[in-house]
């Protein structure tokens, strides 16, 4: 008697729906540091080399295990990992949430920037059961929640703080993160594992692009201060010389490599990366600025504006950028990659540009915002969606998670470089930087983002339908 197949295991709206609310809650667990930095300080006894240490932790271990989890997703089946990863999350969330001084809110940090490496196992899960042209838009709204989330969590962590407690900050998105991946693992279907050889893992590649990564932070952090620490900065410069070197040696030779250099060598793979790291350059120096300029009160610029009503000025972005993510996945489908990236670097750099000549009105700065989310969100999600469906299935994590890894470098170096530059543009007995030094940052800003552009003249237009 012969039994008919069961059919292929699909992806239903719920299951969908839970990895949507999962990026939300995320991206808002990733982003509550930023806008109450200030706070911790006062509240935890923090010194502002402390504070940039807390804010730069999670982006670190992010950066590290954002290319083991798509690798091991390739490996072992995405959901799997997965949720032993937001296993590790909830776990980081709660240890913030009750952290009762900076070396246990330290710790929780290190454990929550595990929640970056959710998007690349999200992609494997989307791109095994869903067509192609499905599958983008569903990595195009999974992804455009995750910003959506860091937006959220921006715009809310002021009320947050004032109304509840610092704690709260922590514990309400970890609550969301718990619910979330328990009903993603009842919900999504088991993938099997995807490969199965024993080559195991390049650990000591993953040792050396941790001491890079690191390095790599340390250097942005005292590029303000290289006047009065010269010999430690070009100590630190030469070191990380050292490890990318070494790194790469490692990594042509290794078995199974931790990050595929032949992978990233594709011209798909390495334009997305290099996309990703200028745009998200701009973004952050964006992002960044627009959030000083609206707490500030200098000279005829700046408004002064408390944490709650900031939240409020920056709501518009939060929904362009949510937005942001499905449209960018339909317009991939619809019109191309190219033509999607190429549409929100153009208005990156208008809305750059333009808050560098104007920004004496709040809505200069909401608009901008505004811009400046979509513009990115549409961008991220192309590009995302674009290197996921032009690589093997077996290859989708790894080859997502390196756009993931350069997204997070790019925001990082951006932000970097545009605090350094508001630091030496801070008069002597001011705590408040010249306007000169905003707009010389935007003008930077938008000056790299359209760089973008000589690289999306090269890009294939990308598959339709």
């Amino acid at each position: 008697m012969t039994t008919a197949a069961s059919p292929p295991a699909t992806i239903g709206k719920a299951a969908l729906g839970a990895l949507g609310v999962l990026a939300l809650a995320t991206g808002a667990l990733e982003s509550v540091v930023t806008p109450t930095l200030p706070l911790l300080q006062r509240e935890l006894d923090m010194s502002p080399a402390e504070g940039a240490l807390l804010s730069i932790v999670l982006l670190i271990t992010g950066a590290l295990v954002t290319p083991i989890a798509g690798k091991l997703g390739d490996r072992y089946g995405g959901k799997s990992v997965l949720i032993k990863l937001m296993s590790v999350v909830s776990v980081g969330g709660l240890v913030s949430a009750l952290a009762p001084n900076l070396p246990v809110l330290l710790f929780g940090q290190l454990l929550q920037g595990a929640m970056v490496g959710a998007l690349p196992l999200s992609f494997i899960l989307v791109r095994k059961y869903l067509p192609a042209g499905d599958a983008k838009v569903a990595i195009g709204t999974v992804s455009g929640m995750f910003v959506g989330g860091g937006m959220v969590g921006l715009v809310a962590a002021g009320p947050v703080a004032e109304q509840l407690s610092r704690h709260w900050l922590f514990a309400l998105p970890t609550i969301v993160v718990i619910v979330a991946t328990m009903a993603t693992n009842r919900l999504m279907p088991h993938d099997p594992p995807g490969r199965s050889d024993d080559a195991g893992i390049d650990w000591p590649g993953f040792a050396l692009l941790s001491a890079t990564l690191v390095t790599l932070m340390l250097v942005l952090a005292l590029a303000a201060h290289i006047a009065s620490q010269p010999l430690v900065f070009a100590g630190l410069v030469v070191l990380l010389i050292a490890l990318t070197t070494g790194w790469v040696f490692v990594e042509r030779r290794a078995v199974a490599p931790m990050v595929d250099l032949a992978m990233l060598a594709r011209p798909a793979v390495w334009k997305s990366c290099l996309l990703t790291f200028v745009i998200c350059m701009g973004t952050a120096g964006g992002t960044y600025l627009v959030t000083q300029l609206l707490g500030i009160s200098g000279d005829g610029y700046g408004f002064g504006a408390s944490a709650t009503l900031t939240g409020f000025y920056l709501l518009p972005g939060v929904i362009a950028a949510s937005a942001a993510g499905p449209i960018g996945g339909i317009g991939a489908r619809r019109f191309g990659s190219r033509a999607v990236v190429t549409t929100g670097v153009v208005l990156l750099v208008i809305s750059l540009l333009g808050l560098a000549a104007v920004h004496s009105e709040v809505w200069h700065l909401v608009i901008a915002k505004v811009l400046i989310g979509f513009g990115n969100g549409l961008c991220v999600t192309a590009m995302l969606s674009s290197t996921a469906t032009s690589v093997d299935e077996g290859d989708t994590g790894i080859a997502t998670s390196l756009v993931l890894v350069t997204r997070v470098l790019g925001f990082a170096v951006g932000m970097q470089i545009c605090g350094a530059i508001l630091t030496a543009g801070t008069p002597a007995g001011s705590n408040v930087s010249a306007e000169s030094a905003f707009v010389t940052c935007l003008v930077i800003a938008g000056a790299v983002t359209a760089l973008a552009l000589l690289v999306t003249r090269t890009m294939h237009k990308g598959a339709k339908g």
